[in-house]
């Protein structure tokens, strides 16, 4: 006989567990405590099994009832409701562990393991930022197309387009890791191709007419700050290497004999070893300057706290700044890479695939080969003293100089 809620109110507890019936293998066990928990027996493959079906009252008496009928065209279905349930728990459990942020940090310690840290550091800055706040906590799997395009729009409103942009770019990828990994069947970013309003390119600024970059030398070269200061600012010029690469020069890589900078894989963009020819005005620097001042330590230019350290990211533009310098419309020390690609092919007449190969560019070769540290290497080093005097000339005082 089925049960009723008077009957189901009115179950005392005993010293064992006892069961009462309702109706089609659905019964209520009533614990020494008195709790009741609704159970299903049933019969799969030729087996006796249980399913446990929830507490009572949490799980009413109709719920139950469904909760069974359920079951039932489980079973008939050739499925088993217990395994079933199984599964679901499994798959619950395993969509809550493959969140968006843990697997973004499990694809940032794979992705960025042969990659500059500086770059993995701002991707794991944005993603912490601007991502993981809003989806970070969400399955994947139940991450849709609007989710992310609220997120890039939120970015997109505070007026960061090119971030909003890259935040696609890293939500994408860590999509697609996910599908990977056979913990996503589909990457949901595609469809988002064009929802954000398009990057305006932006320049890094720097002088590229002879008269400019007269102006800016003579200004650089009243710099009376620290002496290591002044000797990087007079240097970048001559290298024009990036200047994150610049900043962190090790005494270990330099070679003055051979007169020559070698750089690591691992310092440059585009992760090839990078040779530098050092012209005699950027040796003068190295070993008259810097070398009595640093050349004990590891750094060609440590930071001003400690020597362990390299000078700091903003060393050469605020040293700019405090020289009257507008570092967003006049010089950068990355405009230096455009100063010196402009006037070494229009003023020099050098050919611009061995600039490109200097600037460590690169560069399409009709024969196929692959960029590398010494390729026009002689070119190079004749091509680097040119510019080291070209720039003396420049500085000279009869050289014209655009007002600044």
């Amino acid at each position: 006989m089925a049960l009723n809620i008077k009957q189901i109110e009115a179950l005392k507890p005993s010293e064992r567990p006892y069961k009462v019936a309702d109706s089609g293998g659905l019964y209520l066990e009533v614990s020494p405590a008195g709790g009741k928990a609704w159970k299903l027996k049933y019969r799969y493959l030729g087996k006796e099994k249980k399913l446990s079906l929830g507490r009572y009252p949490v799980v009413s008496l109709k719920d139950a009832r469904d909760k069974r009928d359920e079951a039932k065209r489980a079973i008939n279905s050739g499925k088993d409701p217990a395994a079933e349930k199984k599964r679901a728990k499994v798959e619950a459990k395993t969509a809550m562990e493959n969140t968006f942020q843990a697997i973004a940090e499990e694809w940032t310690s794979r992705h960025f393991v042969n990659k500059a840290p500086a770059h993995k550091a701002r991707v794991v800055s944005r993603l912490e930022k601007n991502i993981y706040p809003y989806i970070g906590r969400n399955p994947v799997t139940e991450i849709t197309p609007a989710d992310i395009l609220r997120v890039i729009q939120l970015i997109e409103k505070r007026g960061a387009i090119e971030t909003a942009h890259r935040a696609l770019q890293n939500i994408s990828q860590v999509m697609r890791y996910a599908v990977a990994t056979c913990r996503l069947t589909i990457d949901p970013t595609p469809s988002l191709r064009g929802a954000l309003l398009p990057v305006t390119p932006s320049h890094m600024a720097a002088p590229t007419t002879p008269g400019e970059v007269a102006g800016f030398l003579r200004i650089i070269d009243a710099f009376t700050g620290g002496q290591i200061v002044s000797a990087a600012l007079r240097l970048l010029p001559l290298v024009f290497v990036r200047p994150g690469t610049f900043r962190k020069m090790e005494w270990s890589e330099v070679d003055l004999e051979k007169a020559e900078w070698n750089i690591p894989g691992e310092k440059m963009k585009m992760r090839e070893a990078h040779h530098v020819p050092l012209s005699r005005q950027s040796l003068e620097i190295l070993r008259d300057e810097l070398r009595p001042i640093t050349g004990q330590g590891k750094y060609v230019f440590p930071g001003g706290r400690t020597a362990d350290r390299p000078m700091s990211e903003s060393a050469i533009n605020a040293a700019y700044k405090r020289l009257g310098i507008d570092t967003r419309t006049e010089l950068t020390g990355h405009g230096w890479r455009a100063t010196a690609r402009t006037l070494l092919h229009e003023e020099l007449g050098f050919d611009p695939v061995v600039i490109e190969h200097q600037l460590a560019h690169r560069v399409a070769d009709a024969l196929g080969t692959a960029y590398n540290r010494t390729r026009f290497l002689a070119k190079r080093k004749e091509m680097m003293q040119a510019w080291a005097d070209y720039l003396d000339n420049l500085r000279s005082p009869d050289a014209p100089a655009k007002d600044i």
